[in-house]
């Protein structure tokens, strides 16, 4: 043997001793294996392991998969489309009798996680489903030494719910998802909760509060359901009831509408017989259009029924529309014309006479609200006073003739001056007379018009209120609810 033979070899047994001395395998990397006891249990799970088999060792005996749902956020409720957008946070859970290990024989280890893509997992998916949610991909799940798989991860949900408007703001929804195996039977996959229905239907601790919606209660329903009358189906429903935070509306929406229609009211106190409360309600009317126009967008719209809230803004509408009609037709009534007749003693039965006991206006004087016919009195004064100047005149003339008569005869030169004098003061007369009678008449028709005026505010005023009130209990009623 050389030397070169003998320091070869001599370099091989220290290289060994150190590494004897050392506890390191040849060949091995100092901190490559810092998670060996998981990698062995890795290992010692994934031999011969197949995860396209349903992981019992009795093929009779069925799959339990527990599962629980925690709604954290309800994003969107698109009620044209009747699409509900959830966020919740979705947990399932199932024994496989092939993921199982001893834990004295991998340094006390009792759960590990492993890539999803490596196990078997449940074909559970909810029947609502209209689209894929932007969900967070979450590729590990959690194994027990006892071979408990947990399967953890957030769902953005969207699905297809039937959703009632009618109540809006004031309404609440009750939108359902069904959770079941699309494929396996009873036998082979059952479904149940991981905790009692109880503490499902209270839990809120997870849900953001501080959205549109409020979260009332999730109820939960176990059922058994046939295709035919051979295979049953296992399904797990979850009922998530919401409610809609009606302040938003209410402020946006209601209260100018009911100032609107306050307004509308309180224009019934300027006198019928001014031009200025047909202008005033005219305005309202216009203004109540242009807000009915911003508000559009706002109501929630289906093509197979309308909400309340909509008719209660065409029902206002209708009422201003009634109400300007009534008060163009007192204000044509009462607008005095020199040809208008009088009035029919039947309206003045029924209006003058009975409709003021039924008003309680019976002691009301009309007279100074007639605006034109204050100097009525004058005018009777003048035409009396012109009847004793003619007949003082006439009985002057005829003193004055026989006088003349009884000194000499005084031959009367101007017969037709006197006739003519005679005849303007005929007609100055005929025309103060004609002038004091429409006068009447107009005073009359204003007297009707105020009356009818009077009794159409009160109808109008009851009718508001009523439908006023029978609106409010039912929102009332629902909110309690």
């Amino acid at each position: 043997m050389n030397v070169s033979a003998l320091w070869t070899a001599l370099c091989v047994c220290m290289c060994g001793a150190a590494t004897a001395c050392s506890g390191k395998k040849p060949g091995n990397n100092s901190g490559r294996f810092v998670n060996a006891t998981l990698v062995r249990i890795n290992e010692y799970l994934s031999a011969g392991y197949k995860k396209g088999v349903r992981p019992v060792r009795d093929w009779r005996q069925s799959t339990t998969v527990a599962i629980d749902l925690m709604v954290y956020a309800i994003l969107n409720v698109d009620e044209k489309n009747q699409v509900l957008t959830t966020y919740v946070w979705y947990r399932q859970q199932w024994t496989d009798e092939f993921l199982v290990w001893n834990p004295e024989e991998f340094d006390d280890v009792k759960q590990i996680s492993i890539p999803t893509a490596n196990v078997w997992v449940p074909d559970i998916l909810i029947n609502e489903f209209v689209d894929v949610g932007k969900s967070p991909d979450i590729p590990y799940v959690y194994v027990g030494n006892d071979g408990l798989v947990r399967n953890y991860k957030p769902i953005q949900v969207v699905t297809a719910c039937s959703l009632n408007i009618y109540n809006f703001p004031f309404d609440v929804q009750n939108c359902s998802l069904t959770f079941q195996s699309w494929l396996h039977t009873t036998k082979d996959i059952n479904i149940t909760l991981i905790r009692t229905p109880e503490e499902v239907k209270e839990d809120k601790n997870v849900f953001m509060n501080q959205g549109e919606w409020e979260l009332l209660h999730v109820l939960s329903k176990y059922k058994q359901f046939s295709v035919d009358s051979n295979e049953y189906y296992a399904e797990m429903k979850f009922h998530v009831v919401i409610r809609r935070r009606p302040l938003f509306y209410t402020v946006n929406l209601l209260l100018p509408s009911i100032f609107l229609m306050v307004m509308d009211i309180v224009g019934f106190y300027l006198p019928p017989d001014s031009g200025e409360r047909v202008s005033f309600k005219i305005t309202l009317l216009l203004g109540y259009s242009v807000f009915l126009i911003i508000v559009s967008d706002t109501l929630p719209a289906t093509a197979i029924g309308t909400p309340l809230i909509g008719v209660y803004f065409v029902v206002c509408m209708a009422l201003l529309v009634i109400s300007l009609t009534e008060t163009v037709l007192i204000v044509r009534l009462v607008h005095k014309q020199d040809l208008q007749s009088h009035v029919p003693q039947w309206v003045k039965h029924l209006v003058l006479e009975k409709a003021t006991i039924l008003l309680c206006i019976r002691n009301k004087k009309f007279c100074p609200l007639l605006s034109q016919g204050s100097d009525l009195p004058l005018y009777k004064e003048n035409n009396m006073n012109t009847v004793r100047c003619n007949h003082h005149s006439c009985e002057g003339s005829r003193d004055t003739g026989r006088n003349l008569g009884l000194g000499m005869t005084v031959r009367d030169t101007s017969p037709p001056v006197m006739d003519s004098i005679l005849h303007e003061i005929t007609s100055i007369r005929q025309f103060i007379e004609k002038k004091d009678e429409s006068r009447e008449i107009a005073k009359e028709w204003l007297q009707v018009g105020y009356v009818l005026d009077v009794l159409l505010f009160r109808v109008y005023l009851l009718t508001v209120l009523a439908y006023t009130i029978t609106l409010g209990t039912l929102w009332s009623v629902w909110q309690i609810a």
